[in-house]
């Protein structure tokens, strides 16, 4: 039996995530998310703990992580943040960890979508790529999910992946795929430890995502 941490739970991946996991392996979950007792209610069961914190709340995470052998985190835009949670991990004696980030952290998106992103991304990629750089550099077996432009289509699981170093390709994926992926990830484990993961849809190698 696989304990899985997910941080940010009430997000939508997570959501996705949260479900997928309960239909697809028999993982016991702890769903941590801000007044996640709240709004998370109907999500406790037998195989789901809800907690209550934030990021910043190193020894509230700490606690979480009791027994946890895989922690997925939904947001990886504040450095504070991710120094929070990879202190708790040490802390806790935690090793792996699956992460959401941004595509665009290395300048590895070229060609006319990488002209596109650059203004639509308002200035967020430098502090993705300062809260990346601090799981890279910790002693973590981390995996971290560089996600391209994200829509939902129920259905539509289909993730194409890139590593570090490579361009990448791929101007939109859905998020139900990116939460097949993490499920993926999770049920063969040994996977992409200290990896960079570019992920976006196959086929949809276009100067803009369809939805704009």
């Amino acid at each position: 039996m696989t304990n899985v941490l997910i941080l940010g739970a009430a997000g939508e991946i997570s959501q996705y995530l949260t479900d997928m996991l309960l239909k697809q392996t028999s993982a016991h979950l702890t769903l941590y998310a801000r007044q996640a007792t709240q709004r998370l209610r109907g999500k406790e069961s037998n195989r789901v703990i809800l907690v209550d914190g934030d990021f910043q709340d190193t020894d509230r995470l700490v606690q979480a992580m009791k027994g946890i052998d895989i922690v997925y985190v939904n947001d990886m835009y504040e450095e504070t943040a991710t120094n929070s949670i990879v202190e708790a991990m040490e802390r806790a004696g935690v090793k792996r960890i699956i992460a959401a980030s941004s595509l665009g952290i290395y300048d590895e998106v070229g060609g006319e979508f990488g002209k596109w992103l650059i203004p639509m991304s308002q200035g967020a990629l430098p502090k993705f790529a300062a809260s990346a750089a601090v799981l890279e550099q910790s002693t973590l077996d981390y995996t971290l999910l560089r996600i391209t432009w994200m829509y939902n289509e129920d259905g539509n699981t289909n993730y194409m992946l890139t590593n570090k170093g490579e361009p990448f390709i791929g101007a939109q994926v859905t998020r139900q795929a990116v939460a097949q992926l993490v499920v993926d990830i999770i049920q063969d484990n040994s996977r992409f430890i200290r990896s960079s993961l570019g992920v976006s849809e196959p086929g949809t190698d276009w100067a803009k995502p369809s939805f704009y």
